[in-house]
């Protein structure tokens, strides 16, 4: 691991521990909304979708059609399903159970 990814993960941690320590769903969604704005919300909601139907086998042009996000967007996300640390899928599969 490079340096600077190894400094930026370590600044993750306060964040992270946020995360961790919120107890309830409100909790987590007024913190959400104070810390993202609108258009990084939205962006995080399009990529959580676009990780879903991608796991469910559509294709990238229907994802494209449906969610209105772009073809590099969709293509980024299908890239960190394959290649990334399996976040989008722990986080996924418990909500499937749902």
């Amino acid at each position: 691991m490079q340096k600077n990814q190894n400094n930026s993960l370590k600044s993750l941690k306060p964040l992270i521990k946020a995360f961790v320590s919120l107890k309830t769903n409100n909790e987590c969604e007024d913190f959400l909304y104070d810390i993202f704005t609108p258009a990084e919300l939205q962006s995080l909601r399009d990529r959580l979708e676009v990780a879903q139907r991608i796991l469910k086998g559509e294709s990238y042009r229907s994802i494209a059609q449906v969610t209105q996000c772009s073809t590099a967007t969709i293509t980024r996300v299908g890239r960190t399903l394959k290649y990334g640390r399996q976040g989008y899928q722990k986080v996924l599969k418990p909500m499937e159970l749902k």
